[in-house]
């Protein structure tokens, strides 16, 4: 479990306390990070927040950079070039919507096609990525490798149903999180891997599907996702955290 230093995070707004822990020199030692999908919402604040720490942040997206994990032939030639270490690596990309398919009402909508293309970039590319995790991650000091994830790949917290292809894409990648983190630990004592839910955050990923869900905006959560990080000990990797550091049922 994350053993966040000052409580669990408030939804309204993170405290000053937190504002502080995240935004404070260098006190851990972390000097580079990369973050994977940096130029959507969730990513660009997380770059922002981590460079003004004064942090050296390496960034791939597929705007900006042409990186498509959806496209191995493209994504895995640009991975091999990497040269680490990094002490941080976030993996934020991910899509709740792909061409033009939303999240399935019942498992009469489910198609095949919508199905796979939510598996090969919320699934498959955050796993093309960890398998680069031992390369890229330090062996003589802490580092973290974490990928956004969602409450709703939860199987245990699934009450509702409906959003299929979503949920299973969500729920495998927590699996291959899980996965790589026991690989990693044995050759990176020090290292930890984890799935991380952000809450809803407002962004052109979730315009759509606000609804009743009270929201935050992406600076927001990218300081409550850089906390629990900032919170996370050995013995936590593999875990399923939350915005405010609680483990998330499998």
């Amino acid at each position: 479990m994350a053993r966040m230093k000052s409580g669990k995070l408030s939804g309204a707004g993170f405290s000053t306390a937190v504002e502080a822990r995240v935004f404070s020199s260098n006190s851990d030692g972390m000097e580079t990070a990369l973050i994977i999908g940096a130029s959507g919402g969730i990513g660009s604040a997380l770059r922002e927040h981590l460079q003004a720490r004064g942090i050296t942040v390496r960034c791939l997206s597929r705007s900006v950079h042409g990186f498509d994990l959806t496209r191995p032939d493209v994504a895995e030639p640009m991975l091999a070039a990497l040269a680490g270490p990094f002490d941080l690596i976030i993996v934020a990309s991910g899509a709740l919507e792909i061409a033009g398919a939303g999240p399935e009402k019942s498992m009469r909508a489910v198609t095949a096609q919508a199905m796979m293309d939510q598996f090969a970039l919320n699934a498959v590319g955050p796993a093309l990525v960890l398998k680069h995790a031992q390369r890229l991650l330090p062996r003589d000091r802490r580092s973290v490798i974490a990928v956004l994830s969602a409450r709703v790949g939860s199987i245990g917290d699934n009450r509702l149903g409906g959003w299929v292809s979503y949920r299973a894409a969500k729920a495998a990648v927590n699996q291959i999180a899980h996965t790589a983190a026991i690989e990693l630990k044995r050759t990176h004592k020090q290292a930890l891997c984890v799935a991380l839910h952000p809450g809803t955050v407002k962004t052109a990923f979730t315009e759509k599907y606000l609804g009743r869900h009270p929201a935050v905006a992406p600076e927001e959560a990218a300081a409550n996702l850089l906390a629990v990080l900032n919170g996370l000990h050995p013995a936590d990797t593999g875990g399923f955290f939350d915005w405010a550091g609680q483990p998330v049922p499998w």
